[in-house]
This record gives C-alpha cells, structure tokens and sequence, in this order.
C-alpha cells in the first residue's frame, strides 16, 4: 500500500501494480504543509481522494476519515462516511484508534456496508494524547494494550489493520494472533503488507530522512534542479529556444501595420 493524493501519484501507483492506494490525511503535511493531520478537513479528503481515484480507477483505494469526522458519534460518522463514499467512490474507509467510541463506529459502518480499516500503534490524529510521535508497545503495559487494540478492531468487524511504529516482533505476534491482514508502517517485516508515504518513498523533500521509511529516489533534489536549470537558461535566454517555438510566413509580418 501507498499513498496517494492527487491524479498523477494514483496514476504512478496503479502502474506500478500495488496492491492498495491510501488517500491518507498526511496529506495534511506532505501536501498541505500542517504540522499535523489534525488540521485536515473531510472536503480537503473528499477533493483529494476524487482526483486520486481518477488517476487509480481499478485499484483498491481507502480514503482516511479525518480526526474529529467520527469522534462525535455513529450518526456522524455514518453520515460522513457515506458522504466520502457517494463522492470519492472509494472502496473503504480507515480510521484510527480503538476506543470503545471508534470501535462503535468500525461496527456500525461496516454493519451497514461500508467497509473499514482500522489502525492502531502511534496514532498520528491523537498522537499528543500519546506522548508525541514515539514508539508504542515497549513496555508489557503498553505491548498488551496494542495486542487489545488490534483484536478489539479486528472483533469489531475492521478487515484489515495498520500496525504504526510499534516494535518488530510485538508486531509480528500482533499478525500471527489476526485472521485479518496486517499493514505495516515502522512495524518491521513482520507484519502482512507495508505501507508508506509516497513523498516518503520517492524523497520528495531534500535532506528529511525517516527511520520507518526507505527511500527508493530522490526526486526533491531532481525537481529543484531541473527548476534551477530552467530558471537559468531563461534568465541566459538559452530557453525558449527554436525548438520550442512556432513560425509565421515573412508575407504576413510584411503585411502587418
């Protein structure tokens, strides 16, 4: 699984054959420049998610529900999900937490058709409540309560579940207890898919290094110096160059006044 937040990154995606597109709400930082998820609106997924399924028309695509979207209760939650649904034509929902609040959501939706993926570990949404963006699990306390999280989701009806930065063998104990399929993201190889953050992935931003991630291009430093090299030659008027532009017969210009 990949993220993707607009027509040409589900393009890329779905030639690249991936299994799954997220229309993840990091998209409030990679692509809208929060410092959060938190700040980032159902229209801003709704606008996001329908450019990224025209891009990815036969590939599954989950669209997150943003925080506070479903924290006020199944009536709103339905209505919003429905809403994501009839607009984006996404084919699943994913929200975070396992709450006794959320997990009334997961099977309420579900319930009623829509389906849903839960997620659990570091939740980004809430990850103030959570100490800040560290790793969950370490401890034995900690450690069960991430167990409960998944089984709990999983009793609530969620068909798969991301496992976020926890460790490596919690999650790989996390997958074996599961008959749901587990997505792994800072949670080791353990677990039964992966999922990362396409600007992640590709090294979108110069200089910014994640340990849960692995960098396959550098496509940040590529982009800024091919603007740094089109700045240049028009600044030298190498660019426009004939090659680039269109002619007129000499009788034309002659007749011009």
């Amino acid at each position: 699984m990949v993220t993707a937040y607009d027509y040409p990154g589900a393009l890329h995606a779905q030639n690249a054959g991936v299994d799954l597109v997220l229309v993840g709400d990091s998209l409030g930082n990679v692509v809208l420049g929060y410092d959060s998820t938190a700040p980032v609106t159902l229209a801003d997924i709704i606008h996001h998610a329908r450019a990224a399924r025209r891009g990815a028309p036969d590939t599954f695509l989950i669209a997150d529900l943003p925080f506070g979207t479903y924290h006020t209760g199944v009536t709103d939650a339905m209505r919003n999900a429905v809403r994501v649904i009839q607009e984006t034509g996404a084919d699943a929902l994913k929200v975070e937490g396992a709450s006794p609040e959320v997990l009334e959501v997961i099977a309420t939706l579900t319930r009623n058709g829509v389906p849903v993926m839960g997620h659990v570990g570091l939740t980004p949404q809430t990850a103030t409540a959570q100490g800040g963006l560290r790793v969950q699990g370490r401890d034995e306390a900690g450690a069960q309560a991430v167990l409960d999280a998944a089984m709990s989701v999983q009793q609530a009806g969620a068909f798969a579940v991301v496992l976020e930065v926890i460790p490596a063998r919690l999650a790989r104990v996390i997958t074996e207890r599961l008959h749901i399929p587990t997505i792994g993201i800072g949670a080791g190889p353990h677990c039964a898919g992966q999922v990362l953050v396409t600007h992640d992935l590709l090294g979108i931003y110069e200089g910014e290094h994640k340990k849960i991630a692995k960098r396959y291009a550098e496509i940040g430093a590529l982009s800024t110096q091919a603007i740094r090299d089109y700045a240049a030659e028009v600044r030298t008027r190498q660019f426009p160059g004939r090659e680039n532009s269109f002619v007129i017969k000499d009788e034309v210009l002659d007749k011009l006044y």
